[in-house]
């Protein structure tokens, strides 16, 4: 089967590697449909590591992905606890925490220290035709909803745990540093959760347009974001702020700089050189909470229901889509922050 794997830093190839073995008890085998790119890819695709996952052999990338059943390693039951039957449309949950460990136990599978996690060091991703996943990182999505925006779930979830980390209140006001696909659908989870106003920053216009599309205020790198934010808010700062671009000190600046005293900073973005960096006096005075936001948990059957309902819109974030064969171009293009990129989807065989 053919396979997209990263053999070093900017470094993709598009080859052929064996076929997944038959299902083993609890497994699938999934035809993979489509894949999104998504920030922490492109961290490892530049750098060739992420968060001080190297890796040592060639990695196939890639964790926000659809895909169709093929096979079973009966018992085999979804997400929810159903049987899954072959032919049916999933969207997969990345993550594969141990499920015994304290954390686990708490209810916190994200913050489990003993996971594998598609696409990350060791754990081989979804850019390729056909892998194997536990039966239970699947959960079957309506014809309703197409095989891009099944991929879109991921990133959807990854909004939804942020924003319930942010504690918002209906009313409360909130800004969102970055308007990448994270940061767009942060901005429409906030609405349905009743934030107004909301506002957002990014430096590609393309992107602040979809922002006002979906509610937002956007605001432009070019008009002093955080005066413009203290301008809408009366001089008292935003309940909430999301950091969700690439957690380098001008964003984290926006954001501690844009929040009221007393506010909560939730931070979704990935640092290149894995520093946070942000002025201590700010926070302290102001008496900030701050939130790390690691990855979602328990979100995928919201995510799944808000995108039936139409109370969110994926499709429109989908802006670039290339075939396996051209992850390569798909890769450099979601890093060139041209052409108006939001998301870039890869789809995978017909």
């Amino acid at each position: 089967m053919l396979a997209a794997r990263l053999h070093g830093p900017k470094d993709i190839r598009t080859e052929t590697i064996p076929a997944p073995s038959d299902p083993a008890p609890g497994e699938a085998l999934i035809r993979v449909t489509a894949v999104g790119i998504c920030g922490s890819d492109l961290h490892t695709w530049r750098d060739g590591h992420i968060g001080g996952a190297a890796p040592d052999a060639p990695l196939i990338l890639g964790h926000e992905f659809a895909a169709v059943i093929e096979a079973l390693g009966e018992p085999a039951r979804d997400g929810t606890g159903e049987p899954l039957r072959i032919g049916q449309r999933v969207a997969v949950d990345p993550a594969q925490p141990c499920g015994r460990c304290e954390l686990c136990e708490a209810g916190h599978p994200n913050l489990c220290p003993d996971h594998a996690f598609t696409g990350v060091w060791p754990t081989q991703g979804a850019l390729c035709e056909r892998m194997l996943v536990p039966a239970a990182t699947c959960f079957p999505v309506p014809d309703t909803i197409d095989d891009e925006q099944t991929a879109l779930l991921e990133p959807l979830g990854v909004a939804l745990h942020a924003v319930d980390l942010g504690h918002v209140r209906v009313g409360h006001s909130a800004a969102v540093i970055g308007a990448g696909s994270i940061g767009l659908l942060i901005a429409q989870v906030l609405r349905q959760a009743g934030a107004d106003p909301i506002l957002i920053t990014d430096r590609v216009p393309g992107r602040l347009t979809l922002a006002e599309r979906f509610g937002a205020r956007a605001i432009g790198l070019d008009k002093d974001p955080v005066a413009t934010i203290h301008r809408v808010t009366r001089g008292r700062g935003v309940d909430v702020a999301f950091e969700a671009a690439w957690s380098d000190e001008s964003a984290i600046r926006q954001a501690t700089d844009a929040l009221r005293p007393g506010g909560r900073l939730v931070v979704v973005g990935i640092a290149g050189d894995d520093r946070l960096l942000f002025h201590h006096a700010t926070a302290r005075r102001k008496g900030l909470t701050i939130a790390m936001c690691r990855r979602m948990k328990h979100t995928y059957p919201r995510a799944i229901a808000l995108a039936e309902a139409d109370r969110v819109d994926l499709a429109a974030l989908v802006s670039h889509r290339f075939p396996l064969a051209e992850t390569g171009e798909a890769l450099a293009t979601a890093a060139g922050y041209t052409d108006d990129v939001v998301k870039v989807m890869v789809r995978v065989g017909s």
